[in-house]
């Protein structure tokens, strides 16, 4: 039956190719070619794909060969061989060309994404119509509605003949409403409530955000991410067994709203009962030992034994060995419900950096860049120093991201090359703007920076800022690397007007006129010192409505001072990153002194310590404490005071409204400072890889003593809120929203909402 039906399949292919062929013939020599039926196509085009030329000889299998290659140009619809008086006739009908498409209810897409998507399948303004390409390119569209959820999206394809055999598309489509997840159900969960482990899904049922995130739309790489994460729960909480056994999605018929169930096995939570170190130990027992993060007597954790193994390898890394292994043999206990693990160390061969390579700085000179590595070419690789480099290019703030890989060197075991690869972003701008902060109020402000100046790393800015409580204009100049050794010099010239009479603070103003010189020395990879030297001259203005204070200070030291002041600072920075800290701490203390007019002594002391609480939540615990006293028989001039509240100090009180106050509710400063936070830091849902845009949950506190007060924390002031923190393209903006949570109404200046965009000198 089947060579039955072979052989009429085999004599309608042969029908076929006779009337192709129009008659058939004995082999003859071409004297002409001729083409019928063009309209688009060149006929040199047809020329190129016929097997013979003219005063060659035409057979039958040699007409075989150029139907079969017309055809496969998807040029025509027809092609016939005729011949005539030994002239060859090539008759043709040519596919109509696609002359535009139009598309109609397209919303969820952008046009000419779809037009990108639908050249990729062939389909596009210009090319040969084909009605295969057609319904390929409409299934390919409806594959990426599904993709955004919308499974009751309609696309359909009208094709309308135009004149000189071109044809138009329109692809209509109904869009109809993503389908959202109603429910997700985990079958087989006893050790955990259902809610919790809900929770470590990225897929969720409709909420109060998911209408940004798009959590609420069914994707099954996310489920697959999400079974993954459920797993990883499981095993890092001794449930080495745990298992998907199936899932299940459905969706109604009306396409609307979809329905997750998930079966699950837990399996026996297990203990651990022994860890063992094997191998080859080019690093004493001991030591790797330390490394480990899980012993025996622990509830088993995936986590807790992948982070072993990984500061074994790290750690191997550190002496050269660049391609360490260490694998965790478990020996599993059904009975007792216990495993043991031999981690077997395999440190491979040592090997060496032979090339460090730079790649993406397009306008950074690559010195910049290299001047903070630590692994050098031609040494032994070491884990520890390259990592170093990359957070010291990081902390250089002139780029976006750092990525750092390494890869073997072909035909050599024992080399490897570095490659470091770099993303600028902008770190020049020149803005004429307005702004407005808190503190401010409506700011107009110009300057011009560059704080990478023709890519040599030198920063250079000048800058005008007119508010209504400071008006600044400055000219700043920093050099990172005045010397090869990393000791930096600067320089800043400055003439700052500062009205308080809009503020909490008792009314005055001050006009000062400045010159300082910097400069910076490294004592580690972390650690650092710097000095300074400034003279101003300032002269006060006071107000009748000036406290009383003021004025007498004025009576006694007049309003005009000439004095200068040196500073000498110490800094400690351990943050894994400087654009977006997720451990690590950082300290600075400050030791300030002035003579002449004024004389006075000032101590600081900041720091600020980041604890990774989750993949995308950092805990942040700030400390800031300020003392100033006067010298040479001289009070501390009051415009020299420490002030607290508002932003960047104490959110939800008004700006400097913390701190002793006169009989006229004026606040007057104080001599000590004590500050504090605590933050939760997350990054905005949908944007987790922006690192210039974060939110904020924080507790604040804080408060300023004067002369003849005692420190007593019990008067601290304390706040909660929430905030978002944006370093945009013109500038950083702060916004937060804070509940003062034990306000004096006598003395106490809430103040929710508090606003901060852009900085001052």
């Amino acid at each position: 039956m089947r060579i039955c039906n072979l052989a009429v399949v085999a004599c309608a292919l042969l029908a076929m190719a006779g009337a192709a062929f129009g008659q058939s013939f004995k082999p003859f020599v071409v004297k002409d070619i001729r083409v019928e039926g063009l309209q688009r196509t060149e006929a040199g085009t047809v020329f190129s794909y016929l097997p013979v030329k003219v005063g060659e000889t035409m057979t039958e299998e040699k007409a075989q060969q150029a139907l079969r290659a017309l055809f496969a140009t998807g040029f025509f619809r027809d092609v016939r061989l005729e011949v005539e008086n030994d002239v060859l006739l090539v008759l043709v009908e040519e596919r109509p060309a696609i002359a535009q498409i139009d598309f109609v209810g397209v919303k969820e897409f952008d046009p000419e994404a779809i037009r990108k998507i639908l050249r990729e399948t062939g389909l596009s303004e210009g090319r040969t119509f084909d009605r295969a390409v057609l319904d390929n390119s409409e299934q390919e569209l409806k594959r990426q509605y599904l993709s955004r959820g919308r499974y009751a999206a309609e696309v359909t394809t009208t094709v309308t003949p135009l004149e000189r055999n071109r044809v138009g598309i329109s692809i209509s489509v109904v869009e109809n409403a993503v389908a959202k997840i109603r429910s997700i159900n985990i079958v087989g969960a006893q050790a955990f409530r259902e809610r919790e482990l809900l929770d470590q899904f990225v897929l969720r049922t409709p909420g109060w955000l998911t209408w940004y995130t798009k959590h609420d739309q069914y994707s099954k790489q996310r489920l697959s991410a999400d079974l993954e994460t459920l797993k990883s729960f499981y095993q890092d909480r001794g449930y080495i067994d745990f298992n998907v056994e199936s899932t299940q999605v459905s969706i109604t018929p009306d396409r609307k709203d979809i329905y997750i169930t998930i079966n699950i096995a837990e399996g026996e939570k297990y203990t651990v009962s022994a860890v063992g170190i094997e191998g080859q130990m080019l690093v004493a027992r001991e030591e790797l030992q330390k490394l480990l993060r899980v012993k025996a007597g622990d509830v088993f954790s995936r986590l807790r034994l992948t982070e072993s193994t990984k500061a074994i390898t790290d750690r191997l890394g550190n002496e050269g060995y660049a391609f360490a292994n260490a694998s965790a043999v478990p020996q599993v206990d059904k009975e007792k419900r216990t495993v043991a693990f031999t981690i077997v160390v395999d440190p491979g061969r040592r090997v060496y950096v032979r090339r460090i390579n730079v790649g993406g700085n397009t306008k950074t000179r690559d010195e910049v860049i290299r001047r903070e590595m630590r692994q050098l070419e031609g040494s032994y690789y070491d884990a520890s120093k390259i990592q170093l480099s990359k957070t010291r290019i990081d902390r250089t703030q002139y780029f976006k991201d750092v990525n750092v890989e390494t890869a073997p060197v072909a035909d050599s075991a024992d080399q490897i090359d570095v490659n470091f690869t770099i993303e600028e972003k902008p770190t020049g701008s020149m803005l004429l703007g307005a702004g407005f902060s808190s503190v401010d109020k409506l700011v107009v402000s110009g300057s011009v920076s560059q704080s990478n100046v023709f890519g040599s790393g030198k920063f250079v800015a000048a800058q005008v800022n007119s508010g209504k409580v400071n008006k600044t204009y400055a000219l700043s100049y920093l050099n990172p690397y005045f010397t090869i050794d990393g000791i930096s010099q600067g320089f800043d010239v400055y003439k700052r007007n500062v009205n308080a009479s809009s503020l909490s603070v008792g009314a005055y103003s001050t006009n000062t006129l400045g010159a300082g010189v910097r400069f910076g020395y490294p004592l580690s990879e972390s650690d650092g010192v710097s000095f300074g030297l400034v003279a101003e001259h300032v002269k006060l203005g006071l107000t009748a409505t000036s406290p009383l204070t003021y004025v007498n200070f004025a009576s006694q030291f007049g309003s005009s001072y000439s004095y200068g002041a040196g500073t000498v600072s110490w800094a400690r920075d351990k943050r894994d990153s400087a654009i977006m800290a997720t451990k690590g701490a950082v300290t600075r203390a400050s030791v300030e002194g002035a003579a002449g007019n004024l004389e006075y002594y000032r101590f600081g002391l900041n720091e600020q310590f980041f604890y990774p609480l989750s993949r995308t939540m950092t805990l942040a615990l700030t400390g800031d404490f300020g003392y100033v006293s006067g010298a040479g028989g001289k009070p501390v001039p009051f415009f020299k005071n420490y002030y607290a509240g508002g932003p960047g100090s104490v959110r939800g009180y008004r700006a400097f409204s913390l701190g002793p106050q006169d009989t006229a509710g004026n606040v007057l400063g104080g001599t000590r400072r004590v500050v504090g936070s605590a933050e939760v830091l997350f990054p905005v849902p949908g944007a987790q890889g922006d690192k210039s845009l974060r939110l904020t949950a924080f507790m604040d506190a804080g408060q300023v003593y004067g002369v003849a007060q005692k420190v007593d924390l019990s008067q601290l002031r304390y706040s909660a809120g929430v905030g978002l923190a944006w370093t945009s393209p013109f500038g950083p903006l702060r916004v937060s929203y804070a509940t003062p949570l034990n306000v004096n109404k006598t003395v106490d200046r809430p103040e929710r909402l508090q606003l901060n965009f852009g900085t001052a000198f």
